[in-house]
């Protein structure tokens, strides 16, 4: 039992890649899919887990599972709709691993006694919810583990935001799961960041013309931040060129000084920039240098989310040198996004040399403070890949 759990515990950040051929929201999406390739190659492209949907309004069967099973030994979520303990025996037998178990319509007596009975057999159970009451009530059943839908099951909508509130709320001790409307590596990263310790994701796989590629584009690292923006121009540009944070500075001493947090798509991040003291700004996230005198800003700063810390940020000191920059950055523990002085020549020695959650890069996209040099940013951004 817990090999599900294990996967999705493990150091870093997981995926859960879905196989499905169809679904109520988007219609069809790859009728063709065979679920024993598939299985094998998102295994092979890193997926902590695989989730095989065996209902059949979703293109689905209990084969699909069994071959999938035959195919790979990487760990299996069944997903359908499930409310009696015959059909977790069935799942069993087939090969899953692990179980959804909808809140949604499940009573709290019915989704114990599942939960429990699913233990029994040696799975796992992915309890999911999709709204605090149900969050809570996942808390209160003791599941260990707790997936947040962004996608709401009756309307079919997307709330991003709101599945990160609830991602944050749910206790550390608990594996978290984010589920939907994750598309591009800044979204896991905004998922991961809230506190969820693996992706599901099912749509944008099926819908790419290579899903195992995609899988392995979306747990890439280093995140790639282009910072120092102040045209919405260059904003735009850096998006377009596959940028996941986009950085302004807010800091009324420096050359780069934004007029504001300029528009960034959800398919990226925000990071608005502050020394000493961090101030409301609207953006994802906030990057917070320490002050000292006769300087624009200290040498390093911490990476926030609602005012908590989620990152450090090993940067240069300013308009100086430090030859043990890298070395000191290689031996950070936890996430690091590695700032100062890289550019499209140096960011991969510098990748190499420290494994980054992230790098950030500034002065050397430019072709005068503030005002990117959006072909240096392209190249950045290939170079950081």
């Amino acid at each position: 039992m817990a090999r599900f759990r294990d996967a999705l515990a493990a150091p870093g950040f997981g995926a859960i890649a879905e196989v499905k051929r169809r679904s109520p929201s988007a219609g069809e999406l790859r009728p063709d899919a065979d679920p024993a390739r598939l299985a094998l190659q998102f295994a092979n492209a890193g997926a902590a887990a695989v989730s095989i949907l065996v209902d059949e309004r979703f293109g689905g069967t209990l084969a699909d599972l069994q071959a999938a099973r035959d195919a790979t030994p990487a760990p299996l979520l069944a997903k359908g709709f499930f409310t009696e303990e015959l059909q977790l025996l069935q799942l069993k037998l087939a090969g899953a691993d692990a179980v959804l178990l909808l809140l949604r319509d499940l009573a709290d007596a019915r989704a114990a006694e599942l939960l429990e009975y699913a233990h029994e057999l040696g799975m796992d159970a992915l309890v999911e919810a999709h709204d605090a009451e149900e969050v809570d009530r996942a808390i209160q059943l003791g599941a260990p583990i707790v997936g947040v839908n962004a996608r709401d099951l009756s309307t079919f909508e997307i709330d991003r935001r709101r599945q990160l509130e609830l991602v944050s709320r749910v206790p550390k001790d608990r594996v978290v799961v984010a589920e939907s409307g994750i598309s591009t590596r800044a979204q896991g990263a905004a998922a991961e960041l809230a506190g969820a310790d693996a992706m599901l994701v099912g749509s944008a796989l099926m819908k790419a013309p290579e899903p195992q590629a995609k899988l392995a584009e979306l747990l890439s690292h280093p995140l790639v931040k282009i910072c120092g923006m102040t045209r919405q121009e260059d904003v735009d540009a850096a998006v377009e060129a596959g940028a996941d944070l986009i950085g302004f500075i807010l800091v009324d001493d420096s050359p780069r000084r934004a007029p504001a947090v300029l528009n960034v798509p959800d398919t990226a991040l925000s990071v608005a920039v502050f020394v000493g003291e961090a101030q409301e700004a609207g953006s994802d996230l906030v990057q917070l240098y320490t002050r000292e005198p006769g300087v624009v800003r200290g040498k390093d700063a911490v990476l926030l989310r609602e005012g908590e810390p989620v990152a450090k940020v090993v940067d240069l000191p300013w308009q100086k040198n430090d030859p043990l920059h890298l070395q000191r950055a290689a031996a950070a523990e936890g996430r690091v996004m590695l700032a100062g002085k890289l550019g499209p020549e140096n960011v991969g020695e510098a990748i190499a040399a420290v494994r980054p959650w992230a790098v950030d890069a500034v002065s050397q996209l430019e072709r005068e403070p503030g005002i990117k040099d959006n072909e240096k940013v392209r190249r950045f951004v290939q170079a950081a890949r």
